[in-house]
């Protein structure tokens, strides 16, 4: 599997709502491999069998923001929520896709400042209209409630990164993908499970019901976090290129985060620390607390940009998460959690 093209792939592809098409392009990647499992909500598992009982759960968030319409005005313009967290301040002139009785292409308005007296501040989405260029005929194309993602492609920068769209967390997706393809060619010694959860850009739900009906021993959660960049703190955020970031909070599991740092010394395996005090704003706050608890680990590739049209990923950080979620489930995953 190459990872630029895959990751490009699952970056233009769409998972919002009740559009699943990212998953489609997961599950070509997957081949036949693993047991379906479908969970509610848009939430879908597969099961590999291991030599044991016991199951260590894989988990990534498949969703991405976007937005719904709330209101169809004239001359085409259209008024939305947001469906996710946004700056809205990256939002003017920048290219959507909305999910109407047909797919049609707009873009969010952007008022020149010749033509504005101040500064334009853009603190509210009600500020902004996307621009179908239909004219009266939006009326019978979009409807309240429809949605709109991000219209944009995936671009392959110098060394091995990537920019686009939904990189939080296509390249968690991505991750598992590497995952699964590695363990087609070995025997594990527990069963996994890769779970691609719904709904994490609304509140982490698709974790609370998945992780419930699952109940692993263990699971790993693979996200984004905050990649350096100019005028981040490097406290604040990951290196891109020096490896995943691996979680260490109150309410993940010390002794995972132990054996994951062990089997990267071992295995030579590139990662970085990613301390946080408390909450970890990723489905792992969810999944650790599932039915009487499940010890959990965080693993991030760190991205820049994040929340936009343009994230950045570096995709040897995707493939060294893959080489270490895959030799810690091989080196047994943690047999005391």
């Amino acid at each position: 599997m190459n990872t630029v093209s895959s990751l490009k792939k699952l970056s233009e592809s769409v998972f919002i709502g009740h559009h699943n098409d990212t998953l489609k392009v997961a599950e070509q990647m997957l081949g036949d491999f693993g047991k379906r499992i479908n969970l509610t909500g848009g939430n879908t598992a597969y099961f590999i069998k291991g030599e044991s009982d016991r199951t260590v759960l894989l988990e990534a968030h498949i969703d991405e923001i976007g937005f719904t319409v709330t209101e169809v005005c004239e001359r085409g313009f259209l008024r939305v929520a947001t469906a996710g967290g946004f700056d809205l301040r990256a939002l003017p002139s920048h290219r959507v896709t909305v999910h109407g009785k047909e797919k049609i292409e707009g873009v969010f308005t952007s008022i020149p400042p010749h033509l504005t007296k101040d500064e334009a501040v853009f603190d509210d989405i009600d500020k902004l209209y996307i621009d179908t260029g239909l004219g009266e005929r939006a009326k019978g194309l979009v409807s309240v409630g429809d949605f709109v993602t991000y219209k944009k492609e995936a671009v392959e920068l110098l060394g091995g990164r990537v920019t686009g769209k939904s990189l939080d967390n296509r390249a968690g997706v991505l991750t598992l993908l590497l995952v699964a393809e590695k363990i087609k060619a070995a025997s594990v010694p527990a069963n996994v499970v890769l779970l691609f959860c719904n709904q994490e850009e609304i509140g982490t739900r698709g974790a609370v019901t998945s992780a419930f009906a699952l109940n692993p021993n263990e699971a790993i959660c693979v996200d984004v976090s905050f990649g350096d960049q100019p005028g981040v703190a490097p406290a604040e955020c990951g290196k891109l290129g020096h490896g995943p970031m691996i979680g260490v909070s109150p309410i993940l599991s010390k002794s995972m985060y132990d054996r994951l740092r062990a089997v990267a010394s071992k295995k030579e395996i590139p990662y970085q620390c990613e301390v946080m005090g408390g909450r970890t704003a990723t489905d792992a706050d969810m999944v650790s607390i599932s039915r009487e608890g499940v010890p959990t680990a965080l693993v991030s590739i760190p991205l820049r940009n994040m929340h936009t049209d343009a994230e950045v990923v570096d995709t040897a950080d995707i493939e060294s998460a893959a080489a270490l979620v895959y030799e810690y489930i091989l080196a047994g995953g943690n047999e005391n959690a």
